[in-house]
């Protein structure tokens, strides 16, 4: 179905979610230079996100949930 995925994120890397050259990073991981922005940013947008499927956000640590998140794609694997 989707061949490329965005090596920060995971997101289909689909023309409304990439950059015009970019073949690694989505839109919303990476600057308009294409340049991957700081994992600090890059987790607190996949917090936001994972806060949308959580029907109770009082407790959860969705920074903590990024981190781990990011620990499994390619550009942050430790």
């Amino acid at each position: 179905m989707f061949d490329k995925f965005c090596q920060s994120c995971g997101m289909p890397m689909m023309d409304d979610t990439k950059h015009a050259s970019s073949t690694i990073f989505c839109k919303y991981c990476a600057d308009e230079n294409e340049k991957l922005q700081p994992r600090e940013a890059v987790q607190a947008g996949i917090a936001e996100w994972l806060k949308m499927f959580a029907p109770e956000k009082e407790g959860v640590d969705f920074m903590k949930r990024a981190d781990n998140y990011l620990k499994a794609m390619p550009a942050w694997a430790e």
